[in-house]
């Protein structure tokens, strides 16, 4: 199957892991050998209440048992679908009650940068350095990282970066700007949290100018940090919020909300500003509202504190420099990018699944199933300890 894997799907590196999957369950993944691997990625923040959960598969099949899909996006009425929307609704501040679903954080994000133009009237972005919103010819516009979109250019025009977390950068926001596009919590730069006020003097500058701030919770949302979405620890509300991953529960979803008059704009003038075939997709719905319901209703938000102390009490080590990020979003930052890449490959030959970051190369990527219990954290940080005692001694 490799030999296939490589010659037929396309490949996105020259190094894929390669894991060969048989089955998945709980907070592990099993290879056709049956050998566990327990999972600290959660398939990059995605599969938040572990794999192949029983309330979401009771929900997936009982609406397979109904209907597919019937139409393209927002035509005929589709229970699920509506469902998720006011699920969503009632769990977010009036401004953001209107949701549109997509099949991706990127494409969530594209419908964004273009809603945001139509509500200002204006062309200029503004993102932060180091940034990532996905790889589509909008959202890697606005990547902040030139290196990773050089060969891709000519990309989108006004298009500007201020720095994350430099108040003084606030000041490049103008009447001239349409949005502020920022990470939340910044991924790929390393789990980056924003200083106390940041955001919210951010915002304040957004209000002040008429310019919309666009958070990205793609990766930070859904309780991934103890609350539901990452912007309530900051005491601010977006004017539009971008979500995914988590949502779907491990299926594949993106989703904007806002106000519905702002969202009102793309149905006229022109009309259909953003459409899409199977965005909004009831198979897709029905998984992602028994994901959030379950996520709502099982107190699990307010076991991630917890987790996240539990995490850092045991990853202490010299090869350790730093633990960012906050909840269950967190990033070990080793003492250099081959201590890095070694900890990743040593630990998968252990059983533990970790992931890199996509910009910060000493970073390692700890994201598990929020249902993840307490002895699979210890079992996981053991095996990470013991293995950079390994390299410490081989070093030496």
């Amino acid at each position: 199957m490799r030999n296939k894997f490589l010659k037929y799907q396309a490949q996105t590196t020259n190094n894929p892991i390669g894991l060969e999957i048989s089955y998945a369950k709980g907070s592990y993944i099993y290879d056709i050998k049956n050998k566990k691997y327990l999972d600290f990625v959660a398939g990059v923040s995605a599969s938040s209440l572990g794999h192949r959960n029983k309330i979401i598969s009771k929900a997936v099949i009982k609406q397979i048992k109904k209907y597919w899909h019937v139409m393209v996006y927002g035509e005929f009425i589709q229970e699920p679908t509506v469902n998720l929307c006011e699920l969503l609704s009632k769990n977010l501040p009036k401004s953001l009650s209107n949701t549109y679903l997509t099949n991706s954080g990127t494409e969530a994000i594209e419908a964004a940068m273009k809603l945001a133009k139509r509500v200002t009237g204006r062309t200029e972005i503004i993102a932060a350095k180091n940034s990532y919103h996905g790889s589509t010819q909008g959202s890697m516009s606005i990547m902040g990282l030139e290196e990773r979109k050089r060969g891709y250019r000519p990309l989108l025009p006004d298009i500007k970066f201020i720095e994350f977390n430099n108040e003084n950068d606030i000041k490049k926001i103008s009447e001239k700007t349409a949005a502020v596009v920022l990470e939340t919590i910044q991924g790929g730069a390393g789990f980056i949290i924003p200083k106390k006020n940041y955001l919210k003097k951010l915002k304040n500058r957004c209000k002040k100018l008429k310019t919309l701030l666009i958070l990205d919770e793609i990766q930070s949302g859904i309780g991934r940090t103890g609350k539901l979405f990452s912007y309530e620890h900051y005491n601010i509300v977006p004017d539009i919020l971008v979500y995914g991953k988590g949502l779907g529960g491990g299926f594949p979803v993106g989703a904007i909300s806002t106000s519905k008059k702002n969202m009102s704009l793309f149905k006229e003038n022109p009309i259909l500003g953003h459409i899409t075939t199977f965005g909004g997709h009831p198979v897709i719905a029905a998984a992602a509202y028994a994901n959030l319901k379950e996520t709502l209703n099982s107190k699990i938000m307010n076991k991630i504190d917890e987790k996240e102390k539990l995490f850092k009490k045991n990853l202490k080590h010299p090869l350790i420099n730093e633990i960012r990020g906050r909840g269950l979003m967190l990033a070990l930052i080793l003492k250099d990018k081959e201590v890095a890449n070694n900890l990743v490959i040593k630990c998968l030959e252990k059983g533990l699944i970790l992931f890199y970051l996509l910009f910060e190369s000493k970073a390692v990527r700890i994201t598990p199933p929020l249902t993840i219990k307490k002895n699979e954290i210890k079992l996981g940080c053991q095996i990470i300890i013991n293995t950079l005692n390994q390299m410490d001694n081989s070093v030496h």
